[in-house]
């Protein structure tokens, strides 16, 4: 299973590299994939390269979402 994460673009490196905020960790990754990517767009990330750009409402979901599963795994057993 693979797992793709919506992330924030917050900086241009070039036109292939930007820098990403994944949940507050800030990464970079490759843009060689997408085209028109500027800084504030959401994009999809799998291991290390932007798979497709993303609209902000449904990055905001999916981020809910995320944290959603984060607060509920808090309350399984251990």
């Amino acid at each position: 299973m693979c797992l793709a994460i919506p992330a924030c673009v917050e900086q241009l490196i070039s036109e292939e590299s930007a820098i990403v905020n994944l949940g507050g960790v800030r990464k970079e990754i490759s843009l060689a994939l997408v085209d028109d990517i500027a800084v504030g767009d959401y994009v999809i990330v799998h291991t290390g390269f932007a798979l497709q750009k993303l609209d902000p409402e449904e990055a905001a979901r999916t981020l809910s979402l995320f944290a959603e599963l984060d607060d509920l795994s808090g309350e399984l057993p251990a």
